[in-house]
């Protein structure tokens, strides 16, 4: 967890996907449990008609600026919507412990009912769901956001290659060789300039890890 500020001051973007934000300076904190306490009873019913989608969040969450979740935000529901159709939130495996009141109805495959005769708008005479603007007390912090709009060339720098170095010598020396030989046994089936412009990237992480690999390589065959 870091606040606003933190993240303007981090040394890289905190929300750059291709970055993993050290436990070092920020510790996890366990926020709750996730318990898998069956097996499903039928696959196609509660494993391929299930829906998960990162827009669907409880009241006091909300989006990070991260990109790629932006742009899944609406791209899963959309999925949802073209393999499962429009009411794919009704399906049991998919619909909420406690039901949900409003005047949505109808589309393709409705199967709760649709409302029944109960008129679709409010306010009316039936005792119908009524809005309560509860929504709108329950948004996260606003926070600003800066940069700059531009087209611009992507050129890999030695910050890029900085967290694979430091995973790499998380490993130990069984690992380390294990992780090079694996590498080498499919790079070595590459031609050599393949082989030497990939050899290139290990070494820029750790030069011991590009070491294993031009070694691991040569002992595969390749005349690298």
């Amino acid at each position: 967890v870091f606040t606003q500020e933190e993240a303007l001051k981090y040394r890289f973007n905190p929300f750059d996907v291709t970055k993993v934000v050290s436990q070092k300076d920020f510790p996890l904190h366990e926020v709750g449990r996730m318990v898998l306490n069956r097996n499903p009873e039928n696959y196609f019913a509660e494993v391929e008609q299930s829906a998960f989608c990162p827009s669907h969040m409880v009241p006091g969450i909300a989006p990070s600026p991260d990109r790629m979740l932006q742009g899944r935000l609406f791209s899963y529901a959309d999925t949802h919507r073209h393999r499962l159709g429009t009411n794919y939130h009704q399906i049991p495996i998919n619909r909420p412990i406690h039901g949900v009141n409003n005047h949505q109805r109808d589309g393709s495959m409705a199967i709760n009912g649709n409302g029944g005769s109960a008129p679709n708008y409010e306010p009316n005479s039936y005792g119908g769901p009524a809005q309560n603007n509860l929504a709108g007390q329950t948004y996260a912090a606003n926070f600003n956001v800066q940069g700059e709009v531009a087209r611009h060339t992507y050129e890999l720098t030695d910050d890029d290659f900085v967290q694979v170095g430091a995973l790499y010598n998380l490993f130990s020396n069984e690992q380390k060789n294990r992780l090079a030989t694996t590498i080498a046994s499919g790079l070595s089936q590459t031609p050599v300039f393949i082989q030497k412009r990939q050899l290139g990237h290990f070494y820029r992480a750790d030069k011991d890890y590009g070491r294993r690999v031009e070694a691991a390589l040569k002992a595969a065959g390749s005349k690298i």
